[in-house]
């Protein structure tokens, strides 16, 4: 999963307050179909900001794979 770097929170806050001014507009022009486009980005953007605040507290985590040490292997006989 991608995960977005935590230096771009100011932009993704510049970005709401711009979709957020389109989305009035849109409504002012009675833009249906914009408006909920303008909404479902609005909640992704949203997403992804606290996403990235929540990697700014916790930090990236490194998986544990686990190492399978080499096995030669088995011959049968037939």
């Amino acid at each position: 999963m991608l995960s977005i770097n935590s230096k771009v929170v100011a932009r993704l806050d510049e970005l709401e307050e711009d979709l957020t001014a389109r989305r009035k507009r849109a409504i002012e022009e009675d833009w249906r179909g914009e408006v909920e486009g303008l909404d479902l980005t609005l909640t992704f953007l949203r997403g992804k900001r606290e996403q990235a605040r929540r990697f700014e507290r916790t930090g990236p985590v490194t998986p544990d794979i686990p190492v399978v040490p080499h096995q030669k292997p088995q011959l049968t006989e037939g």
